[in-house]
């Protein structure tokens, strides 16, 4: 190839990536920018900004904590459901738990899915007074999962208990496993350092109602961690502590989360959802003395 072809051709390359840049690099951004600045869309295109006294506080498409400086719920604010972006509604660490159904056995520095589900329904019902339980959760809170040792059949299952242990019941913790007998064998708590998974892991109902108290967005975190909003179901749940602790009626409380309701998308997508945020701004607005 001659010297004069290369050069050509490099040329040619040259002048496509200018003009690009300037189109794609410069000229696109400014367009969308431009865009962005008409009326109804500045503030969508600035992040959704809340601010309260003139002070930005969040953003209305990113949830926040309402908890002490210990991480204890504060009772004046309606509690946000649970979030596993980093240490809380982390923007740069929003993520999922990535833990699924078949995570029911605690490991020794990080509990089961089972285990997050049940200590947050627990700790739901004794803040908002109401019933905590949850099917295949014990009463204090953890998983109810049994490792069941001994001979098993031609599909895994154990057909002559030898052997059964709580194991998500440490013996450091408690010296009563939430079930005594297992098919006629004494059921032990796990000991520390032990390896259970030997035996085969059955998830036990227990006597909670099929359907709990506490509604599912108050125990599980949004596959972003980052979700804004609760159920109304959620919201109800919390309506009766937030007043008390704000020393005013519960029909004003009850109006202020239908004023922060937003309803199914276009109309018939979703469900109605409570913005926890605006919810909270808007009591402490009307009702700063709680």
């Amino acid at each position: 190839m001659k010297f004069t072809n290369i050069v050509r051709q490099h040329w040619a390359a040259l002048r496509a990536l200018l003009v690009l840049t300037v189109i794609l690099g410069l000229a696109y951004p400014v367009f969308i920018w431009l865009v962005a600045q008409l009326p109804g869309l500045r503030d969508k295109a600035d992040g959704s900004i809340i601010t309260a006294r003139g002070k930005p506080i969040g953003s209305s498409l990113i949830g926040q904590s309402f908890t002490d400086a210990d991480g204890n719920p504060l009772p004046q604010y309606f509690q946000s459901r649970p979030s596993a972006a980093g240490d809380g509604y982390d923007p740069m660490a929003t993520s999922a738990s990535n833990l699924g159904p078949e995570s029911v056995v605690d490991a020794p520095d990080k509990p089961s899915l089972l285990t997050l589900v049940c200590s947050r329904s627990a700790a739901v019902g004794e803040l908002d007074g109401v019933d905590g339980s949850r099917p295949f959760c014990t009463r204090g809170g953890v998983g109810a999962v049994l490792s069941v040792i001994g001979p098993r059949d031609a599909r895994g299952n154990v057909v002559h208990p030898t052997r059964v242990v709580s194991v998500n019941e440490p013996c450091e913790s408690t010296r009563t496993p939430f079930l005594s007998t297992y098919e006629g064998i004494r059921v032990e708590c796990a000991r520390a350092g032990e390896d259970y998974s030997i035996g085969q892991f059955v998830p036990i109902h227990g006597s909670a109602p099929a359907a709990p108290t506490v509604p599912a967005d108050a125990v599980t975190a949004s596959g972003s961690g980052l979700d804004p909003h609760i159920s109304l179901a959620y919201a109800d749940l919390q309506i009766d502590r937030v007043a008390k602790a704000r020393g005013i009626a519960p029909a004003q409380v009850r109006r202020d989360v239908a004023d922060n309701t937003d309803g199914r998308w276009l109309g018939f997508f979703g469900e109605p959802t409570v913005n926890v945020l605006k919810l909270n701004i808007e009591l402490d607005e009307q009702h700063p003395g709680g």
